[in-house]
């Protein structure tokens, strides 16, 4: 586990509200909040969005709110509508809640939470627009646990999904990153149309049709160690469409 940095003030104080979607990782959320709440990051915050997991996950967040009532907040979803649904509930309400800036990671641990600090400091200190956790930029890893057809393919969609939209980004398909609050207002989470996991690559899209900023820090990215993991073959059939729909949709867009 990496050491988190020490960022001066006033950056740690920054109003940062970390939006975890969830399904089933009853087993993985205390330990990841946890983690987060030990970050020397005192504005930090937690938005859990939970599809109404059958495992209880809801449950266990509500607890955990109630342990933390400044810190976390749980949004309550009817049912599984997809990790891209639940990433636009959850920012817009953390943009109505006052957040300053907007990070959004998986629940099951594959993302560490330590190396939040360092991707506020790059992002502040160069006044990005986001800044990704990136796999695939020097210094990034992948668990050496991680499926090697996982590894396969995700890079076979982050070479599809370059040559199909010539976005300058090389980790297309992370989900680990730091958003400015103005940012997101700017791109429209109306716009999104994303229901699952291609939610990623249309972001960087608009955000890249919109001429942000876009920085990548390298991290290590951790196989989960507990649960199954949530991509289906719908989810695929979505992601292997959606950059055709992104060219149309979104090729004039103007502000």
């Amino acid at each position: 586990m990496i050491e988190p940095v020490q960022l001066p003030s006033p950056w740690r104080d920054a109003r940062l509200t970390v939006v975890v979607p969830t399904y089933n990782e009853a087993g993985n959320l205390p330990t990841l909040v946890e983690r987060l709440l030990a970050l020397p990051l005192p504005g930090l915050r937690i938005l859990v969005a939970d599809d109404n997991s059958p495992d209880g996950t809801g449950d266990v967040a509500d607890k955990l709110a109630i342990e933390h009532p400044d810190r976390i907040e749980v949004v309550h979803r009817a049912g599984k509508e997809g990790l891209g649904r639940a990433y636009v509930d959850g920012m817009t309400r953390a943009i109505e809640g006052g957040a300053e800036y907007v990070a959004q990671m998986d629940a099951d641990l594959s993302h560490p939470p330590e190396a939040l600090p360092g991707m506020l400091g790059a992002l502040v200190s160069t006044q990005a627009s986001v800044v990704i956790g990136s796999r695939y930029v020097p210094g990034g890893e992948l668990d050496e646990n991680w499926p090697l057809y996982r590894r396969a393919l995700s890079g076979w969609a982050n070479l599809y999904v370059h040559t199909l939209l010539r976005v300058r980004i090389r980790d297309l398909t992370a989900g680990f990153k730091i958003w400015q609050a103005d940012a997101l207002r700017d791109i429209g989470l109306n716009r999104v149309q994303s229901n699952g996991y291609s939610f990623q690559v249309e972001m960087h899209y608009l955000a890249t049709k919109l001429g942000h900023t876009i920085l990548e820090v390298p991290i290590r990215f951790e196989e989960r160690r507990d649960g199954v993991s949530k991509m289906t073959t719908a989810t695929k059939v979505e992601s292997a469409l959606m950059p055709f729909r992104l060219r149309s949709k979104h090729r004039n867009i103007t502000r």
